[in-house]
C-alpha cells in the first residue's frame, strides 16, 4: 500500500492510497526485453552445410534375406528348416563369409523361451552378423 504524505484535515493517519506502484513492473519488463534481446543472436546463427550434388548412388546388389523362426516349443527354424544350436552356428559363421552381408529376420513365437532368442542374437554377433532385424516385435507390447 502507498501512503499521501499530506495528511487530512479530519484526522491524523495518512489517507491511503488505492494505486498500484508499475514502477517494479516496468523494471522487471525491461530486465526480459534486455534479455530478449541478449538472446535473440544466439537463436539466429547457422551453420553452413555442404551437401552432396546430385543423385545418391544405388546399391545394385540386394542383400539376401533369411529367416529365422522361433515357435512355441522354442525350435528355431532357418529358413524353414528346423536346426540345432551347432547347425544354427555353422550356418550363420558360412553366411557371415559372404561378401555381401545378409539380413537376418528373428521371428520369436510370444511363448517362446527368452534364453533361446538371446542365444540366437549372441550367435549372429559373435560370428559378425550385424544386419539383424526383429520381426513381430508387436506382439510383445501389453
Amino acid at each position: 500500500m502507498a501512503f499521501k504524505l499530506k495528511p487530512s484535515s479530519s484526522s491524523d493517519e495518512p489517507e491511503v492510497l488505492m494505486e498500484i506502484n508499475t514502477t517494479p513492473l516496468i523494471d522487471v519488463m525491461l530486465v526480459l526485453l534486455v534479455m530478449l534481446i541478449i538472446t535473440i543472436p544466439i537463436q539466429l546463427h547457422s551453420v553452413n552445410l555442404e551437401m552432396p550434388l546430385g543423385a545418391p548412388p544405388t546399391n545394385q546388389v540386394k542383400p539376401e534375406k533369411i529367416q529365422i523362426d522361433i515357435d512355441a516349443a522354442s525350435v528355431v527354424y532357418w529358413q524353414g528348416v528346423a536346426v540345432t544350436a551347432e547347425a544354427l552356428d555353422e550356418k550363420m559363421k558360412a553366411v557371415s563369409q559372404q561378401s555381401t552381408q545378409p539380413e537376418v529376420h528373428v521371428r520369436p513365437d510370444k511363448d517362446a523361451r527368452y534364453a533361446v532368442f538371446a542365444n540366437v542374437l549372441s550367435s549372429s554377433k559373435r560370428v559378425g552378423l550385424t544386419k539383424i532385424a526383429v520381426i513381430g516385435a508387436e506382439q510383445f507390447v501389453r
